[in-house]
């Protein structure tokens, strides 16, 4: 009979450690920083395995390991901080000006490599970055709650269970979280007017090689009208392709001549932006952007400067050499992410 119970515990334990992958995203969408999220899910992970014996099997065993789960991130964000985007701090500035101090790192929303995240429930809209941002605005419980229900397909009777609620209470929870996160979420348009793959592939394309020549009308045309551009440390934003242009030619005119490494992000394509060394030899990290499109325009752009942190995450090189290859050589080997079903 011994033999039978630590079977059946193996079996448990294994199963659980398969839930690492959506428990991740949820833990992400929950924190908006993924190395919180990995963290978060490491805890989870050990609490799951420290007390698997008391598992009675009342519920299903992702309800009582997504019960721990939000246990964590609750206890997480009890401190009452909230990651943000700077689009969701101030209005936009002037691109001709350079930036203020930058911020705490721990104030921003982060990106998080494309797949990790994912599972089969969920949706690609509900990994971007405008969304993960837009969430942070809901008061921790409702955030669960909104990504239980419409993200991971709980039906409101698991949910209710999770939560120790009724079901009428876990219902009125998602509505007011629906009815919040509304009013807060940029992109949905976006997620309606979504190009076709080879369109899609064309606009990235052409986006690299037009950044990497500095070719200002090529990405005027590649540009939405109202696109932004935000720079993560820094609360700097702007908003539309006047001041985009302003800032390329003005505080960011060093980026001409970058060289743009593919990469996903978020579910979203994404480089590792590199600049040239001022002696010559090579090129040095200096962001990763990460692009949003509606239609067959780019309508937003987020370079994040924490390159120490996000390009080994990432699986990008710590420098480029003097022959790195050109923005269109290293654009033909973009791999557009697919939309999740």
């Amino acid at each position: 009979m011994w033999d039978a119970v630590a079977d059946s515990a193996m079996n448990a334990m294994d199963r659980i450690e398969g839930y690492r992958r959506e428990l991740t995203g949820y833990c992400y969408r929950m924190l908006g920083s993924y190395a919180e999220a990995e963290d978060a899910v490491q805890e989870t992970l050990i609490q799951a395995w420290r007390n698997i014996d008391r598992f009675e099997g009342r519920s299903s065993l992702r309800s009582w390991v997504y019960r721990i789960a939000t246990n964590v991130c609750l206890d997480a964000l009890a401190s009452g901080k909230r990651r943000a985007l700077p689009m969701d701090l101030s209005g936009p500035s002037d691109g001709s000006t350079p930036p203020a101090a930058a911020e705490d790192s721990a104030l921003w929303v982060e990106p998080c490599p494309s797949g990790d995240p994912e599972s089969s429930a969920t949706t690609g809209e509900s990994v971007r970055l405008a969304f993960v941002a837009a969430l942070q605005h809901l008061p921790p419980k409702q955030r669960a709650v909104l990504i239980l229900r419409d993200v991971l397909g709980f039906s409101a009777r698991e949910v209710a269970d999770l939560h120790g609620s009724t079901v009428a209470s876990a219902n009125s929870a998602l509505q007011r979280a629906r009815t919040t996160l509304a009013g807060h979420h940029r992109g949905t348009d976006g997620a309606l007017s979504r190009p076709s793959d080879s369109v899609h592939r064309v606009l990235v394309e052409r986006y690299a090689s037009a950044f990497s020549r500095h070719d200002m009308e090529e990405l005027s045309m590649l540009l939405h009208v109202d696109a932004t551009l935000c720079l993560p440390p820094y609360a700097k934003w702007m908003r539309g392709v006047p001041d985009i242009e302003a800032w390329l030619t003005g505080p960011a005119v060093g980026c001409r001549g970058s060289r743009l490494i593919p990469t996903t992000a978020n579910g979203t394509p994404a480089f590792g932006q590199y600049r040239p060394r001022a002696d010559g030899a090579g090129y040095t990290p200096w962001a990763l952007q990460v692009i949003d499109f509606s239609g067959d325009r780019i309508t937003g752009i987020t370079a994040f400067r924490d390159t120490d942190r996000l390009f080994p995450l990432f699986g990008l090189p710590d420098h480029l050499s003097e022959d790195a290859g050109r923005g269109r050589d290293e654009a033909d080997r973009v791999t557009v992410p697919r939309p999740a079903p």
